[in-house]
């Protein structure tokens, strides 16, 4: 099998482009991806200052990798879950990297560490409130990367989620036609209102197994272990459901979430119209001030119920 482009000896295959590559030239293809996904979407320029939420894993190294590489000034957050060994490595495989290729390039690694700032571990604070462990620490990491890019003047926050998150999130949704999801699962939502950062999602036009190659290529050490507590989640059903549908029908999953981004652009708001309905139901949290539907945030709400249940 030899590369597509430069036809010598290829690295890897992808049946969805009927191609192959080298590693130079499927380099050159990973980061032509993400710079076509950052110019369509329209997610941030070389001015701005990003904030990439890291976790250890492949996709969320690949991406700072790649943004480093491509020249944007991109910083990581890092949130310590607490969940034994595993939450250890991943500490390990975050640090270092930030210790090496991110340092080279004059970026740097914030870390929040939730037994010391919320009081205990993801698994014992969804055990004082009696909710889903994934359910707490969604609340949790969604509110510290939010808190973070806002109080650190990050003009984006960046997540790895990659094209087969965002075709199972979406299998999900269309399953249980979850409307009030559906209408905000494009790569970039925008800042709306004070004290909201604009998120995004640089790597959707690449599937888990690109990015997999990617770090093994460029010798990106990650932790390949999925999270001890996700056994028996949804998504890995969905993501299961659509491998097997890749595998007989190559392209499935890019034709799936890529085509409902085409139908969501001609048929949903424009984003100014998203902006000025998030300000009329959205205000500050009356606890701590970050925007909310409610009077009281989700995670103000779980941290005075995991409080009060501690101290009984």
């Amino acid at each position: 099998m030899n590369c597509t482009k430069c036809k010598t000896k290829a690295v890897i295959g992808l049946p969805r482009h009927n191609a192959a590559f080298c590693k130079d030239c499927f380099n050159d293809y990973v980061h032509d991806q993400v710079a076509r996904a950052i110019k369509s979407q329209k997610m941030f320029g070389k001015d701005d200052r990003i904030l990439v939420a890291v976790s250890g894993g492949k996709d969320s190294l690949a991406i700072w990798d790649i943004l480093l590489k491509l020249g944007y000034r991109a910083d990581a957050l890092y949130v310590n879950l607490g969940i034994g060994t595993y939450s250890e490595e991943s500490y390990r495989k975050v640090t270092k990297f930030a210790d090496t290729v991110a340092a080279s390039r004059g970026a740097k690694l914030l870390i929040h560490t939730v037994e010391e700032e919320e009081g205990a571990g993801i698994k014992e604070l969804a055990q004082l409130i009696h909710r889903p462990t994934c359910s707490t620490c969604g609340t949790i990491k969604r509110y510290q990367f939010n808190r973070a890019a806002v109080e650190h003047d990050y003009d984006v926050m960046a997540t790895g989620h990659n094209l087969d998150d965002e075709a199972a999130r979406l299998l999900g949704n269309v399953l249980h036609w979850q409307e009030e999801y559906l209408d905000k699962q494009g790569p970039t939502l925008p800042a709306s209102v004070e004290g909201f950062a604009k998120k995004v999602k640089p790597l959707y036009r690449l599937s888990e197994r690109e990015l997999a190659a990617y770090a093994v290529l460029n010798r990106i050490d990650y932790i390949v272990e999925e999270c001890p507590m996700a056994k028996g989640a949804r998504t890995l059903v969905y993501k299961e459901v659509l491998n097997r549908l890749e595998t007989e029908s190559p392209g499935t999953k890019q034709t799936f979430y890529w085509g409902f981004l085409d139908k969501q652009n001609k048929m949903t708001s424009t984003p100014a119209t998203m902006t000025e309905k998030d300000q009329s139901t959205l205000h500050p949290c009356a606890t701590c001030g970050q925007p909310t539907t409610a009077e009281v945030c989700s995670y103000c709400k779980m941290m005075a119920r995991a409080k009060a249940s501690a101290s009984h």
